[in-house]
């Protein structure tokens, strides 16, 4: 089945671009945006994601606001009409890795908005993401990051928020490939062998985009239960990678190591306050304070996991005919929490992983600047560094 894309000299096997030489229903593609304001307190997360095996794309929009997060989902099937638009939203390159257009018409959830995601510096290739079972490759990925602001509006509820790039910064990225496994979709685990450990097992994940007047850029931490820096056998299983920019061309800086000094909540896994020292390939030091502003956003509601459609499904599985819409409101301001997803699974003691925060960067020179960033963080079983068992 020819699309659009089709048109183009762009393809890598003998068979139309809607049909992938891989035929596990884990195989995706897809995008991750969001926009934020550290002053406001307020982020707007989005993606979609296309599941050529499954015959099926879906996406999602957030908004937190105070703790308060509500996320509209939607679905249709995939092959009926190839382009990134599905029912209300719509994704539109006006220029690559420059402009995309954002766009969520009216929908029940309430928010609608109209905005444009603006690269502020160029996207950063990460290092190939390979995660293995058994032999059997169960990652298999290329994912670009980059960091931006936003020019548009948003409204929720019919309050108008306008949006504009001296105050507001952005996070994206763009993945393809094999995924790691996600029930519904995945192999029952009482019918196979179990998983067997290759290699060394990911603790740690601190990954940031961040934007700060003239100043943006990225950095992935990943790091085994003991602390250590080494290639691990997971999604993220990357020691250190990352980059910093002035300006789209004016000065690069590669990155070649860093480390953290991090304040968690009392109890719990979640971040207060942390200082990450950035080592440059010039031997220069780069430090990054980095403070929440706001209780971090839950996952749990964007489609990813088995329950968090209202059908017990996923963003990959089938929702009915036609295009499927639905939204929901949680208030996450006290975190953790325990939460039942919509297939009757309960999380317990449940929290955010990603974070809005403001970002002081000092350069080696003595350079300053404030803004904001998007942070993961993941804290995956002991840490022994924090001691956490």
């Amino acid at each position: 089945m020819l699309s659009p894309y089709d048109e183009l000299p762009v393809h890598q096997t003998s068979h139309p671009l809607s049909v992938v030489s891989n035929t596990d229903p884990g195989f995706d593609d897809g995008y991750f945006f969001s926009v934020f304001s550290a002053d406001k307190g307020i982020v707007c997360f989005q993606g979609l994601r296309i599941n050529p095996n499954t015959d099926i794309v879906g996406g999602y929009v957030g908004f937190i606001r105070n703790g308060v997060q509500r996320t509209v989902r939607f679905s249709r099937t995939w092959r009926e009409l190839c382009d990134t638009a599905v029912g209300p939203y719509r994704i539109e390159v006006v220029e690559p890795y420059r402009d995309i257009r954002l766009i969520l018409d009216d929908n029940p959830s309430g928010i609608r908005f109209d905005l444009h995601w603006l690269g502020t510096s160029p996207a950063y290739e990460e290092a190939h993401h390979l995660a293995t079972n058994r032999g059997r490759p169960t990652t298999d990925q290329t994912r670009y990051s980059q960091a931006g602001t936003a020019r548009g509006w948003i409204d929720i509820d019919g309050e108008r928020i306008d949006v504009d790039p001296a105050h507001w910064y952005g996070s994206r990225d763009h993945s393809w490939g094999l995924y790691h496994e996600r029930p519904p979709l995945a192999p029952n685990p009482r019918f196979l062998p179990p998983r067997e450990a290759e290699g060394i097992s990911r603790a740690l994940r601190f990954w940031t985009l961040f934007g700060s007047d003239e100043l943006s850029g990225f950095y992935a931490i990943h790091e085994s239960p003991d602390g250590k820096q080494v290639p691990m056998n997971d999604t993220f299983g990357t020691p250190f990678e990352g980059r910093l920019h002035i300006g789209w061309d004016k000065e690069t800086v590669d990155l070649v190591g860093g480390s953290h000094e991090l304040e968690l909540v009392p109890g719990t896994k979640l971040l207060r306050a942390g200082t990450v020292t950035l080592h440059d390939a010039d031997g220069g030091k780069w430090v990054q304070h980095v403070e929440p502003v706001s209780p971090p956003w839950v996952t749990a509601t964007i489609g990813y996991q088995a329950g968090s459609w209202k059908d017990g499904g996923s963003m990959r599985t089938y929702h009915g005919p036609g295009v499927s819409v639905e939204w929901d409101e949680f208030d996450f301001a006290k975190q953790p929490f325990d939460h039942t997803m919509y297939d009757g699974t309960v999380y317990r003691n449940l929290h955010g992983k990603e974070y809005l925060s403001r970002v002081t960067t000092i350069a080696p020179d003595g350079r300053r600047w404030v803004g904001a960033g998007h942070t993961e963080l993941f804290l995956d079983g002991p840490f022994s560094p924090y001691g956490l068992q």
